[in-house]
């Protein structure tokens, strides 16, 4: 692989992601693209994203699909656990997507397709010099040994540790207004629902693409 692009949380902002796809100079013969999870929610347009992304994976082997803490709360609701956590953050918005193209009643709303993408996203990522994982890791415990509820959920002591992790650790969930970039972790979730940018990170060059 020559280059690594990595995507941060996009929740159902389909514009900005086809927009950045076209922006970012990939080669997909021999480079490799990551997206870090949080494909849903709070935005407009869930359903197209995950058909994007489904549809991109079909045609490029070197994608690499992360599960978020929003597809996390998705896969609980439709379990039946708790249900209004995951309509009150974002899901609603999800569910609204999901019904302007449903083909049948609320029990087929979600189509297999998407089912089984959500079913095939991994918690984390590792290359030679990177951890890729969608919300950051704990300090002090082998990668095979984190927690999900860590890989997913975990915010201010990742953010705030200045630990030595065994690689650096490439990560979204928490919102900055530019990239992160510390000497143990880059962090490339930047807002694209809340009206700020998608972002896009090159490796190695630690070279950024937003839109």
């Amino acid at each position: 692989m020559n280059k690594i692009f990595a995507i941060g949380d996009i929740h159902g902002c389909y514009d900005k992601l086809q927009e950045l796809i076209y922006k970012v100079p990939i080669d997909f013969k021999h480079d490799r693209l990551i997206f870090l999870g949080d494909y849903i929610d709070r935005g407009p347009d869930s359903f197209k994203v995950v058909e994007f992304l489904i549809n991109l994976k079909k045609k490029y082997n070197n994608t690499v699909f992360l599960k978020g803490n929003h597809e996390e709360m998705l896969e609980l609701y439709l379990k039946g656990i708790e249900m209004m956590h995951f309509v009150e953050n974002g899901g609603r918005h999800t569910l609204e997507s999901y019904a302007r193209y449903s083909e049948g009643n609320a029990s087929d709303l979600i189509p297999q397709s998407h089912l089984d993408f959500f079913q095939s996203l991994l918690l984390f990522y590792e290359t030679e010099n990177y951890i890729f994982v969608h919300a950051g890791l704990k300090k002090g415990v082998p990668l095979e040994k984190q927690k999900t509820d860590d890989l997913l959920w975990i915010r201010k002591s990742f953010i705030r540790t200045k630990y030595k992790f065994k690689k650096r650790v490439v990560f979204g969930h928490t919102y900055f207004q530019e990239p992160l970039i510390q000497p143990n972790k880059i962090g490339i979730d930047t807002g694209a629902v809340y009206g700020n940018k998608l972002t896009c990170v090159e490796l190695p060059e630690i070279k950024f693409y937003q839109v």
